[in-house]
């Protein structure tokens, strides 16, 4: 519905986007760039309708705003950089995610995103970082900030994926070459409709480094949820649950 290409020092304000056929909003090149009060309404059947998509932009900020649709709330490409989602309502769809990265070589590094005070509501995921196996790309994810969020009957809520694969249509082959470090999830609370409500698969060439979960009380069917982890050694601190 709406491309914003190469696009400064600009605000988007109380805008609807409705039944998109493809990403409801594609952000490329731009720098200080927000989103305040927008809305994106579409089916959680409608496929590859991406609320907001970001990608080689500095400085972006989706405030205030209310994603319902059939994938990915706000999805972040490569060259995503000074990135703030903050008071984002999101469901249905798939969740908040930074990727899926490694695809192409030519990628640029994703680096200073927050995530904070949002809201996720029966989605596929909750905050996810994705990246392919198997592929070329080498980038650096780096100073990720996931805090203060609310699940509410989520799938995965807090989940690094660097098998990536959907519909298992690739090889395996050989682990992701995205190195994936200083990323921390804080103060997450509310409702997984998974048993697994923490889900670390990194990767076991470049393992993730520098992983924070601090004050995470997600439950599940009203017991405490489990955190599942390989090639990552997380610090936990305050009430979470160890790998």
């Amino acid at each position: 519905n709406f491309g914003f290409n190469f696009i400064n020092n600009s605000i988007i304000r109380d805008i609807t986007s409705k039944d998109s056929k493809h990403f409801h909003v594609n952000v490329l090149g731009c720098n200080n760039f927000t989103f305040d009060g927008f809305k994106v309404s579409a089916p959680g059947d409608s496929h590859n309708t991406d609320g907001i998509h970001i990608g080689r932009s500095t400085g972006v900020n989706v405030l205030n705003t209310d994603i319902a649709t059939g994938d990915d709330c706000v999805s972040l490409g490569d060259g995503s950089r000074q990135v703030l989602i903050q008071k984002v309502n999101c469901g249905p769809g798939h969740g908040i995610s930074i990727g899926s990265l490694g695809k192409y070589k030519e990628e640029e590094p994703v680096e200073g995103v927050t995530v904070k005070g949002c809201t996720l509501k029966g989605t596929t995921n909750g905050v996810r970082i994705k990246t392919w196996p198997n592929e070329p790309g080498t980038i650096t994810v780096n100073d990720m900030k996931f805090e203060d969020i609310t699940m509410d009957n989520v799938q995965n809520p807090i989940i690094i994926d660097q098998e990536y694969c959907p519909n298992n249509q690739c090889s395996k082959g050989s682990p992701s070459k995205v190195k994936i470090s200083k990323v921390s999830f804080k103060g997450i609370k509310g409702t997984s409709a998974t048993k697994e409500g923490i889900i670390l698969a990194c990767s076991s060439g470049v393992p993730c480094e520098g992983v924070e979960i601090g004050d995470v009380t997600l439950t599940y069917n009203g017991g405490p949820i489990i955190a599942k982890c390989s090639n990552v050694k997380p610090t936990i601190t305050g009430k979470a649950p160890a790998c």
